[in-house]
């Protein structure tokens, strides 16, 4: 299973969910077995049918920021389009940027805000190459302030071309969002209700949570014919001792730590890397591939991927090649709705 055409598939257009469901926990919920190889239909609302006291969700508490970034170049006025990646020790973006033409270290773009109007300038200090920039916010406020006045949501290319709506503010966060730092949401955690997760915890389902702040690398289709030389992305993240503790009694007594998506998974499995789950904090670029042998998380909850990713490749690893490939299957044949806004799987 090195072949990246091995994760190939076609879906249909028109199932690619562009907006969510009115109630984040009405998504229609593909259940897998992986003992009995069953494929059940369901709806997140049913989630605590597949639960039992003693388990434990984990989820990702990373918050979206406002990344997209729109301008244009000081000198020519030539429209200018970026991407927040993160900041540096010395307090310099790294933006993902395109503008027509070419542009040069030293140039100054003006930032415009949601309003079209100008605001702040941004400095471009060195081309990294790949598209990237090293650029510097002229105004001296923290990132989030700037992006918080200036910045979109940053929606993937298959959700509208990447325009957003007022409704994406407040659709494409989790509820339990705390930590600003990615700059695509963690798509499963977003069927979560409150309601929902206060019905998991009154039967007796503890959840903790961990930090992924999810980058643009997550999406990125692999180029190479031959996965084992596809080149993985780095995203920062962190467990702590508690959590560790908590999940080490979890399973001492018999429970299933759940893992609320594929940018939690790689938390807790980065953090076993030993075969014993630790402490972790640091940027890990772990991409799980066949033979990987999950560690931490014994049952999974995830959105649908993209044809060709790493999230589709972790997705099939966990599950079982097989079963998988006929769970994806039946959801096209169901018209299941994809993606980040689409509907969910259990993997138990």
């Amino acid at each position: 299973m090195t072949n990246i055409d091995q994760y190939d598939y076609h879906l249909p257009s028109d199932l690619i969910a562009q907006q969510p469901l009115e109630k984040r926990s009405d998504a229609r919920l593909l259940v897998v077995n992986r003992q009995t190889q069953e494929i059940l239909h369901q709806h997140v609302r049913d989630l605590p049918e597949f639960l039992k006291s003693g388990d434990c969700l984990v989820l990702n508490n990373t918050k979206v920021v406002p990344a997209r970034l729109m301008g244009r170049r000081a000198t020519t006025g030539g429209r200018w389009q970026g991407l927040f990646i993160e900041t540096d020790p010395q307090g310099n973006w790294l933006v993902l940027a395109k503008t027509r033409g070419k542009i040069q270290p030293g140039e100054k773009v003006i930032l415009e805000n949601r309003e079209a109007r100008e605001d702040t300038e941004l400095e471009l200090l060195a081309n990294l190459g790949g598209g990237q920039w090293a650029v510097k916010p002229l105004s001296g406020e923290s990132p989030f302030d700037v992006l918080e006045r200036v910045g979109r949501v940053p929606l993937p290319h298959y959700i509208r071309g990447g325009e957003m709506m007022p409704e994406d503010w407040k659709d494409y966060q989790t509820v339990f969002a705390e930590n600003p730092g990615a700059v695509a949401a963690p798509t499963a955690g977003l069927h979560f209700t409150h309601e929902l997760l206060n019905k998991v915890r009154a039967q007796g389902v503890d959840r903790q949570f961990v930090t992924l702040h999810v980058g643009m690398g997550t999406f990125r289709p692999i180029g190479v014919e031959d996965i084992d030389q596809h080149e993985m992305h780095f995203e920062y993240g962190e467990i702590n001792q508690a959590t560790v503790d908590r999940l080490g009694e979890i399973k001492a007594n018999g429970g299933r730590v759940i893992s609320v998506g594929t940018t939690a998974t790689r938390v807790l499995e980065t953090a076993a890397a030993s075969g014993k789950l630790e402490p972790w904090t640091g940027k890990t670029n772990l991409f799980i591939r066949p033979p990987y042998q999950f560690k931490a998380v014994d049952a999974l909850l995830t959105n649908f991927h993209v044809p060709k990713s790493t999230l589709l490749i972790l997705v099939r690893t966990f599950g079982g090649d097989e079963l998988l490939r006929r769970a994806y299957k039946e959801a096209i044949n169901e018209e299941y709705r994809f993606y980040s806004y689409g509907d969910a799987m259990l993997i138990l």
